[in-house]
């Protein structure tokens, strides 16, 4: 039996057929193609085009189970690397890092990184904003479930898009990264205060809102630095949470006194980052 369907249905369902192999052209031209291995996979993601300064990223999926890292590990790991340089009209890639989670690293310490997905926002830079831009990224990482796996991937994504469909993920993932603050802002959530006992220890004084969990790390001026992650002091003074960190992990001959750290302070709605220099 043939069924005829009218010539206006027919136009119809092309009309449709069309814009949605449209919409799914766009938003391939807005993400490269997952580069996959056995328990993760990695992709470019274009932001809308607007001037000189463009918003990208890099979008992790891992396995139930599975996790990758912070650009500071913590107590075990490895930090991913990124080499932009066969990138075309590009002056400068910046990588831009949502708050971590800390979690067991399997021995005695902990690690810091992220489990599922996650989006590493990307600021670049155009060389010359009228020509086109293509990011092209080798991105090397691990996965870890009770083992590390190294992960070497290349992906290579060009900016077209007015309007990005993949904007919306691009903000969502640049809200999740720690915003600048000074020790003492009146924010809910702040380090009130810094200062050394002795010559090894660091004391770092934390106001938060409620009694849910904060997490603190630290950073130094480079990454030899390998300062250990703080830890919450039991019985602290009243009214803050106290953290405290020895100067261990230092490069040979470093001098810690005005050392340039780095502070990522992590709540449950809202993470800061402090840089201070150490007194």
């Amino acid at each position: 039996m043939i069924v005829m369907v009218p010539r206006r249905a027919a136009i119809g369902f092309a009309a449709a057929l069309f814009a949605s192999q449209a919409s799914i052209e766009a938003r391939a031209e807005d993400a490269s193609p997952w580069q996959k291995d056995g328990h993760s996979a990695v992709r470019l993601l274009a932001g809308s085009r607007s001037g000189a300064v463009l918003l990208g990223g890099i979008a992790f999926q891992l396995q139930v189970g599975w996790k990758t890292y912070w650009r500071t590990p913590g107590d075990s790991g490895v930090p991913p690397r990124f080499d932009f340089s066969k990138s075309e009209n590009i002056e400068a890639v910046t990588v831009l890092w949502p708050a971590p989670t800390k979690f067991d690293d399997g021995g005695s310490g902990h690690s810091l990184g992220y489990h599922n997905e996650i989006v590493l926002p990307l600021r670049i830079v155009a060389k010359n904003p009228d020509k086109p831009v293509t990011l092209r990224a080798n991105i090397n990482y691990a996965v870890c479930e009770n083992i590390c796996i190294p992960v070497d991937a290349s992906a290579e994504l060009s900016f077209n898009s007015v309007a990005s469909t993949e904007d919306s993920a691009l903000f969502a993932a640049l809200d999740a990264v720690p915003k600048p603050a000074n020790v003492g802002d009146p924010n809910p959530l702040t380090i009130r205060d810094i200062e050394r006992e002795g010559t090894s220890t660091v004391l770092v004084d934390v106001v938060t809102p409620d009694a849910r969990d904060v997490n603190l790390f630290v950073e130094g001026p480079s990454p030899d630095w390998s300062l250990p992650i703080p830890k919450l002091v039991e019985h602290g003074p009243p009214g803050v949470k106290r953290f405290s960190f020895q100067l261990e992990g230092l490069p040979p001959g470093a001098n810690p006194s005005g050392a340039a750290l780095k502070f990522t302070l992590v709540g449950s709605d809202h993470s800061y980052e402090f840089n201070i220099n150490l007194e």
